[in-house]
């Protein structure tokens, strides 16, 4: 039998790692709570959502950083497109934010693009 050895850089990636997936559920989450509102023209960006994006920007720098620190391989390029997708999504919720309603292709889009990062993160290896 082997000795589990724990490394630090090892816990504080999975540490945000964990951060990350609280972050997409936040987002996620705040979308399919107002699926209903959105089909009845009501829907709106909950604080949770906006919080969700912006968690998971900032733990998805530190764990490219830490991973890069760690000699690990990055994909650059999915991490881009990665990047790029949650920035558009984090400035569609940021800028509308504080709207009573959110144009329900404006809401969707959002919804879409974020289940699309999902996607990305998982699919692409």
């Amino acid at each position: 039998m082997g000795i589990v050895r724990l490394r630090l850089m090892d816990v504080l990636i999975n540490v945000f790692v964990a951060l990350h997936i609280i972050g997409i559920a936040s987002l996620l989450g705040g979308f399919l709570t107002q699926m209903k509102a959105m089909g009845a023209g009501t829907a709106r960006f909950s604080p949770a959502m906006l919080h969700g994006a912006l968690t998971m920007l900032v733990t998805g720098v530190v764990l490219v950083g830490l991973n890069q620190a760690d000699d690990q391989p990055v994909n650059s390029l999915k991490i881009g497109i990665k990047l790029a997708v949650l920035v558009v999504v984090l400035g569609l919720v940021y800028v509308k934010r504080d709207e009573e309603k959110v144009d329900k292709a404006l809401f969707g889009a959002v919804g879409g693009l974020t289940i699309a990062n999902i996607f990305i993160a998982t699919l692409w290896t």
